[in-house]
């Protein structure tokens, strides 16, 4: 077979387009508690941090976080093949994170409800142009452009923004601050950095990768204990807006991501001749098998069934291994070796830190979210590598190559022009009905996979 990272894509797109639609669904009706995070249940959706459980929305972040990190051994062997040495391979490391830190920042400054909590037509304007000028400064321009073009254009992009920042004014009459910025990219920034510095210089010691992995639940245990280095040592930070160690905590996701990526491509770059599965049979029961794995996980630990999950968890793992076991491609054997150590470390963990939850991030969550992320890459890559199902998962491939257009093309682009244009009220119509208001989620979804699939076809990426 003919192989490619169409299944990492996938999941890349995935995480990033579900992430839209977890912020598109509607609050304050009667659809279920699994249909938001688990902190966040209705019908008040006041946040309780002592509530454990884990939805669906609550594995979006993580599985981005996942294939971000498995994406770090493709992105920088090619470099290392091509001659780069490990410092100028640093700078970009470094470039790249302040890139993703800068994007943070910019988008937040933008969005038309961080202007105004009820937006005019100007904000909507605002959001339009800042979604253009994301463009001029993040722009991957092919090799062919003139290169003073280039130039050009980023000046050109990096004034106006400048003139326009200095002149937006926000709420409580504060204006442009490094502090404002949106969590998610800049917790991205952070874990993209590290983690891409850590691949680096331990892509040769798998030991000592894991052993980073030590530390930080080192850290993770003591940070709380008053006068001790290690706390100081987790609030200290000589640029509060750009970087804190709390965020690496998410490396317990990215460090796993990237040794999953060694292993796949090493597999990609392999001479094997075998194809993934010796028999349909097989590819057939993981595709079942591995999706069942992913929502028992959901069902049981929202509805705090913790015995009955983790009884399931270990037939379905056990009925995995005898499918696996005598296979003879290597790939999907150590790929599942690597995602059931994950899951049921993570539910060793479940006991602890009061339950399984997002928000505070539980280690628990870290390591069974891991697991659950390469499940659903081996599900992804046996429906579109193994039954060649590339096609149907066109939109959702192309928007996980494109992944930080379709972060924005909603905020800055798609709800301006609903809004300016009136057909937002038409949409509005669904919210007489909590599944209907559901179903205009999916809708403003397809929108935003749409866009991010058009310009992955013009070959329009962004330097993130």
């Amino acid at each position: 077979m003919q192989k490619r990272a169409d299944a990492l894509d996938a999941l890349r797109g995935l995480a990033i387009l579900l992430m839209i639609l977890s912020g598109n669904i509607p609050f304050g009706g009667m659809l279920p508690d699994w249909m938001y995070h688990a902190q966040l249940p209705p019908p008040t959706h006041k946040f309780n941090p002592n509530l454990p459980g884990l939805t669906w929305v609550d594995l979006v972040f993580p599985f981005f976080l996942f294939a971000m990190g498995t994406a770090f051994p493709f992105a920088l062997s090619k470099k290392i093949k091509s001659g780069v040495s490990n410092f100028k391979i640093s700078l970009q490391i470094l470039e790249r994170g302040l890139l993703l830190a800068g994007f943070a920042i910019f988008i937040q400054h933008f969005k038309p409800y961080a202007l105004n909590p009820s937006p005019t037509n100007q904000d909507w304007l605002i959001g339009i142009l800042g979604f253009i000028l994301l463009f001029a400064l993040y722009l991957r321009f092919p090799n062919s452009v003139n290169k003073k073009i280039v130039y050009a254009v980023r000046i050109t992009g990096i004034i106006i923004t400048v003139l326009m920042l200095a002149n937006l004014s926000y709420p409580n009459d504060s204006s442009f601050s490094l502090g404002r910025s949106d969590i998610i990219i800049l917790v991205l920034a952070n874990t993209a950095f590290f983690g891409s510095l850590i691949w680096l210089f331990t892509k040769e010691n798998l030991l000592l990768r894991l052993g980073i992995l030590g530390f930080l639940i080192a850290f993770r245990l003591t940070q709380s204990i008053d006068g001790s280095w290690n706390n100081w040592l987790w609030d200290f930070s000589p640029f509060p807006w750009l970087y804190k160690l709390y965020y690496l905590q998410y490396l317990f996701i990215v460090i796993p991501g990237t040794i999953i990526g060694d292993i796949l491509y090493k597999w990609f770059n392999s001479e094997s001749k075998y194809e993934l599965y010796d028999s349909k049979n097989s590819a057939v029961l993981i595709t079942v098998v591995t999706f069942a794995i992913i929502i028992c996980n959901l069902i049981f630990l929202q509805s705090r069934m913790l015995v009955v999950n983790l009884i399931v968890n270990l037939i379905l793992l056990i009925v995995i291994y005898f499918i696996v076991k005598n296979q003879n491609d290597s790939l999907i054997k150590t790929l599942f070796n690597w995602g059931s150590y994950w899951v049921l470390l993570g539910l060793t963990f479940e006991a602890f830190e009061g339950g399984i939850k997002k928000d505070q991030s539980t280690l628990s969550y870290y390591f069974l979210t891991t697991g659950l992320a390469i499940f659903c890459y081996i599900f992804l890559s046996t429906i579109i590598d193994y039954f060649k199902q590339k096609n149907m998962f066109r939109l959702i491939i192309n928007s996980g190559q494109n992944p930080m257009i379709a972060y924005v093309a909603g905020s800055l682009f798609w709800m301006p022009v609903l809004e300016l244009t009136n057909l937002s009220s038409v949409l509005n119509l669904l919210l007489v009905n909590p599944w209907l208001g559901f179903f205009k989620g999916v809708i403003f979804t397809f929108f935003v996979a749409v866009t991010a699939s058009f310009f992955t076809s013009k070959k329009l990426f962004w330097r993130t």
